[in-house]
């Protein structure tokens, strides 16, 4: 059962993505990303084909990442919609070949070195927070739960 549903279009670069927010995070329409990645003119064909190259690639069951729910059609009605929430869209883009995908891969890439570096050396986590606390418009002396958590990793 749905508990909290609210039906939006989310803009990614020019492209509308259907979203819906549920259980506490937002779920995107797939066929929507792939059209926008791909420039297919039929992203359901290429999901579907795409599911089926990763499971006999991968094994993966890409569709297990998913869940249906009603998003608005372009005809207006509510049609059963594939749609993923963040990390299953980044795990979806991973298999989308296509040059537009490229980027997300290699932002995605970016990141993952960036978490395990903060594994190894949590000082560096500290940092990254400092910064985007300061980027947000927060005063940049170092709040009090800074020197706490450092006092911790210590």
């Amino acid at each position: 059962m749905i508990t909290k549903e609210l039906t939006k279009i989310s803009i990614f670069h020019g492209a509308q993505i259907r979203r819906i927010f549920f259980g506490n995070e937002w779920w995107f329409s797939v066929v929507d990303v792939i059209s926008f990645l791909t420039d297919s003119k039929k992203p359901r064909d290429y999901w579907h084909r795409m599911k089926i190259r990763e499971k006999s690639t991968s094994e993966v069951q890409l569709s297990t990442i998913c869940r249906q729910f009603k998003l608005p059609a372009s005809d207006g009605k509510n049609r059963e919609t594939d749609c993923a929430n963040t990390q299953g869209l980044f795990r979806i883009i991973q298999a989308i070949l296509s040059p537009k995908a490229e980027p997300f891969k290699i932002w995605l890439a970016k990141v993952g070195k960036e978490r395990i570096d903060e594994i190894e050396n949590p000082e560096l986590a500290i940092d990254r927070a400092k910064s985007l606390y300061e980027k947000k418009g927060y005063p940049k002396e170092k709040p009090i739960q800074f020197y706490l958590l450092k006092s911790l990793l210590s």
